[in-house]
């Protein structure tokens, strides 16, 4: 079974679609909540995630990151542990 993948996201933000790309080329599905000007959604996500910036990346509801961290993992190659079906 995949880990459940969820990122927040503005839909015009680049990196935003650099995350998401990574994940694409990874053959993963994830759910994408796009809350672009949605400030209570930002809220909510920032309250989960301890940061208002986007995107925010949560693999079994763990904490990731974003794009930065998601793809420093990727380097380190401890992304497709975390992305990997058990």
């Amino acid at each position: 079974m995949q880990p459940n993948i969820e990122i927040y996201t503005w839909s015009r933000c680049p990196f935003c679609i650099r995350a998401k790309a990574l994940l694409d080329r990874k053959g993963v599905e994830y759910t994408e909540y796009c809350i672009d000007g949605d400030e209570a959604a930002r809220s909510k996500m920032a309250e989960r995630a301890g940061r208002r910036s986007l995107p925010q990346i949560f693999i079994d509801d763990k904490h990731i990151g974003g794009c930065d961290d998601i793809h420093a993992l990727d380097r380190k190659g401890k992304l497709d542990g975390l992305l990997a079906v058990v």
